[in-house]
């Protein structure tokens, strides 16, 4: 297999001699317009990258997820162009293209170089001081560098939402006794009416005079008021 060639479309994960056409490539993609499909044309006008080592780009795209076998963008390929996606959309792509390196460790990002290299022999059967481990893992790490594996962060709630507590506190201002106590009366623009009921403790007489004494001290007193 000659150099700038990727690895064939049998071998078990994607590779560009020069990786450094990767990060190029990836570059433009997140400021360049999406194409209806992405082919070299495109890849050498429109995008800049020209060359032996821009040849071998479109397979890797393919490979990781970005494009589809005609060509045409995937959905990850967009969300990688957003600047609040691109970091779990590289993730994604990461873990499409080098999916046999994450079966046998799933926190593959996180090895240190020597780790990932024994990884990747591990996985490929190539011999540990070849050019095409170098060229392995120069690739992942280039991708892994727009990548984010953190969980997403929830959103914040609207400054409009209360929390429990301050909805506790309002429910307790807005009772009725809370309420009334906020109240001014003004007597020279309030229309007041009010009724109330008055319960008697009659005594036990048959005597006329105490029944009428009771209820003409009620019309006096209270009644007329």
């Amino acid at each position: 297999m000659g150099e700038n060639n990727t690895i064939s479309e049998n071998a078990k994960v994607p590779y560009l001699f020069a990786s450094g056409a990767i990060t190029r490539t990836l570059d433009k993609v997140i400021s360049a317009a999406t194409p209806g499909r992405f082919t070299q044309d495109f890849l050498s006008t429109k995008l800049g990258i020209k060359g032996g080592s821009a040849r071998p780009v479109i397979p890797f795209l393919k490979r990781t997820g970005f494009l589809n076998s005609d060509g045409t963008p995937t959905d990850l390929y967009g969300e990688f162009r957003s600047d609040s996606l691109r970091g779990n959309a590289a993730a994604q792509a990461l873990k499409i293209g080098y999916s046999n390196l994450y079966e046998m460790n799933e926190y593959a990002h996180d090895l240190e170089d020597k780790d990932l290299k024994a990884l990747i022999v591990q996985a490929t059967g190539f011999a540990a001081d070849s050019s095409t481990i170098k060229a392995i893992q120069a690739s992942f790490k280039a991708l892994k560098s727009y990548a984010s594996f953190e969980e997403p962060k929830k959103p914040k709630a609207p400054a409009n939402v209360c929390s429990t507590e301050n909805k506790t506190k309002i429910e307790k201002e807005q009772t009725p006794s809370a309420v009334n106590e906020r109240i001014e009366l003004r007597p020279s623009n309030l229309d007041l009416r009010l009724g109330y009921t008055i319960n008697l403790n009659l005594p036990a007489t048959t005597d006329i005079v105490v029944y009428n004494a009771i209820f003409k001290s009620l019309k006096e007193h209270l009644l007329d008021k």
